[in-house]
């Protein structure tokens, strides 16, 4: 049996490689971000309610939409947390390849693991992929129009909007450097759907992904990453973020000794679940804000 929210929020760590992390990178969306832990501590900062009597109200009406399999939200947390455990393969894989490079007597590496590269820009490009699923999903919103989806995160805030910063500085610059879009767009035209399949990440959430089949697939991932570069620029952009910065920023709350942008990565990708954590912190928000709201209007 799955986790109710409430489980899952109150054992959302305090501290830990992923806090620090998504706290080094607080200067990119200032004061957007507070690390919200324990369901009721949770209840009581979205809607201001005290009052022990209406936050056990909240909580018991959030739990049983949760557990609802008619209504999005267990699904959309189960999407957050395929893309970090997709992740920490993907860093073994990306070190497994470094190490090939530098030690000669493990150079065969280089043929059994996938270009750094690749396998970042696919991570990269199927997380935004899952954000837009997620944020229909809890939204009722219909995935045909791929598009609006500059329009949805220009309304980004709190929970989500760290999260997609988090995404930009941990899985765009740092791993692939400045020019990650350009980076990325590259390697995504030359990739096929073949190739996608062939990735850990892909696998793991390609029966999530709408389309037939895994060019359509392959299709529905480039198209919502082109749709998200803009917004991403954007922020790049506005606040100078480069991955001396970013790297600069995290030195001040992990000891992360290597200057080696890739190994950083790759530390990263092994350490941190940035979108499990911010998901089911954006997943509570949403279930607390409408039972308060269902409460409130007499409708439970």
């Amino acid at each position: 049996m799955s986790k109710s929210i409430v489980e899952l929020v109150d054992n959302l760590p305090s501290g830990g490689v992923t806090v620090m992390m998504l706290k080094s990178l607080d200067f990119v969306v200032p004061g957007e971000w507070n690390n919200l832990t324990g369901f009721d501590n949770t209840i009581q900062a979205v809607t201001g309610e005290t009052k022990r009597k209406l936050v056990g109200k909240i909580r018991d009406r959030a739990i049983e939409l949760y557990a609802n399999p008619n209504e999005p939200y267990q699904g959309v947390v189960r999407l957050y947390q395929l893309a970090d455990s997709a992740d920490s393969a993907l860093g073994a894989t990306a070190m497994a390849n470094k190490i090939g490079e530098n030690i000669g007597f493990l150079s065969f590496l280089n043929r059994l693991t996938p270009k750094a590269d690749t396998t970042q820009t696919i991570d990269l490009c199927v997380k935004v992929a899952i954000e837009l699923i997620a944020f229909c999903k809890l939204n009722n919103i219909s995935l045909d129009n791929v598009g609006s989806f500059a329009n949805y995160l220009s309304n980004y805030k709190g929970e989500s909007l760290m999260r997609m910063a988090a995404l930009v500085c941990a899985d765009g610059l740092i791993p692939l450097g400045p020019d990650f879009l350009r980076v990325a767009q590259n390697t995504l035209g030359g990739l096929n759907p073949s190739t996608l399949q062939q990735n850990s990440t892909f696998q793991n959430i390609s029966n999530l992904i709408p389309g037939a089949n895994n060019a359509a697939k392959f299709g529905f991932v480039t198209t919502t990453f082109a749709s998200a570069q803009g917004w991403m620029n954007n922020l790049v952009q506005s606040r100078g973020l480069t991955p001396a910065i970013v790297l600069g920023n995290l030195k001040q709350y992990i000891d992360v000794t290597d200057d080696k942008l890739d190994y950083v990565a790759a530390f990263l990708d092994m350490t941190t679940n940035y979108y499990e954590h911010t998901g089911i912190q954006t997943v509570a928000r949403q279930l607390i804000d409408r039972a308060y709201r269902e409460i409130a209007s007499g409708r439970y």
